[in-house]
């Protein structure tokens, strides 16, 4: 839909460079082992870390997996094998958090650099960067694709303030841009840790179906109010719709696919289920055009044109327990105790026969 590509030269970006190109993660291990069935087994996960919602190591942080341990590494209850060959990520309403979140996920984060440690992980060779990115010559590819077929087993069924957006969601598959005090620090606007994309499935208690769409994110900063998710439909209805969305929708259980291709400066998505047609976008993350060839003149003018970013693939369960103004905070329920809280239906868990990365491909005509 969008053909355009801004062009621009950030000239004070070569101030933060020396800082992009060395900022570093430190990666905990858990030292653990499952009997879990381990998915790198029959997943490639060479370009794969997780975090998974539990603290095994005691380090008071919620545990993750680099890339070099998830080869022999399952979790019994959050990350495993199933009987079937699928990958199973499993989160519960209430659990450990990542740093500055109150969403529990059990999630894949991009690893460009693979097993090569002495790349950390905000390194730019471990990253992408769209083309129109000044540097974008200096990162770990330019674009990228990220292709997968997943079911959705589970998601939660309890929330106390039930017509926030994100009650009863589940985010399957994601692009993320890099939290960068650096980049932020040059006022040209980047670095914020913004969401060009979040792939969400909802299904309210007692329908027989749920929904699929997408969201991009404005990549403003957190205290600008117009920083809002814009919401594209694919299958039934969007997060705010409570009605049934019966044929149109996706039932627990049934299998959809999606494709991810970031060629150059636009993303192109591509949506499948059998009996259904595909649904298709495309975007530039290197303006402020939407998806349906309209200026948002409430984005950022360049988009995402100088963030560095991610793949993210799991269940980012959006049920999250707190509860307070603001469409993320539904006030789901959970105790924190894994056997009462599966017990209960407090959690999300999606299923993947299919998860593959590759380098992105110009789009088919």
């Amino acid at each position: 839909m969008i053909k355009n590509t801004s062009t621009f030269k950030l000239t004070a970006l070569a101030v933060i460079t020396p800082l992009l190109f060395t900022a570093c993660s430190s990666t905990q291990s858990t030292n653990q082992q499952s009997d879990a069935p381990v998915p790198a087994k029959k997943f490639d996960l060479s370009h794969w870390k997780i975090n998974v919602p539990v603290d095994l190591n005691n380090d008071g942080k919620i545990d993750e997996i680099d890339v070099e341990e998830i080869q022999t590494y399952a979790h019994p209850d959050f990350f495993y094998l199933d009987e079937k060959g699928y990958m199973v990520f499993t989160s519960p309403n209430k659990a450990l958090t990542s740093a500055n979140s109150t969403n529990t996920r059990s999630e894949l984060r991009q690893m460009i650099r693979g097993s090569n440690t002495k790349i950390k992980t905000k390194h730019s060779k471990n990253n992408f960067a769209l083309a129109v990115h000044p540097l974008s010559d200096r990162f770990g590819s330019v674009g990228g694709k990220m292709e997968a077929t997943l079911k959705v087993d589970h998601v939660a069924l309890r929330a106390t303030d039930p017509d926030k957006k994100a009650a009863y969601s589940v985010v399957v598959g994601q692009i993320h841009a890099g939290k960068d005090q650096a980049l932020i620090d040059t006022k040209l606007g980047y670095g914020w840790g913004n969401e060009p994309l979040k792939i969400y499935y909802k299904k309210w208690p007692g329908h027989k179906t749920g929904s699929v769409f997408w969201n991009y994110e404005r990549n403003l900063a957190k205290t600008n109010p117009d920083r809002t998710d814009i919401t594209y439909p694919v299958w039934g209805n969007t997060w705010e719709n409570p009605n049934e969305p019966g044929g149109a929708g996706i039932a627990l259980g049934e299998e959809f696919s999606y494709t991810v291709n970031v060629y150059k400066n636009v993303m192109h998505l591509t949506f499948s289920a059998q009996g259904k047609e595909d649904v298709n976008y495309s975007i530039n993350l290197g303006n402020n055009v939407d998806a349906y060839g309209k200026v948002d003149e409430k984005d950022h003018p360049h988009g995402y044109a100088a963030d560095w970013h991610y793949f993210k693939a799991g269940a980012y369960n959006q049920c999250s327990t707190k509860s307070a103004k603001g469409i993320w905070y539904p006030g789901c329920l959970g105790t924190g105790d894994w056997t009462t809280d599966k017990q209960n239906g407090d959690y999300a868990q999606v299923s993947f026969s299919k998860l593959e990365l590759s380098p992105a491909t110009p789009p088919t005509k």
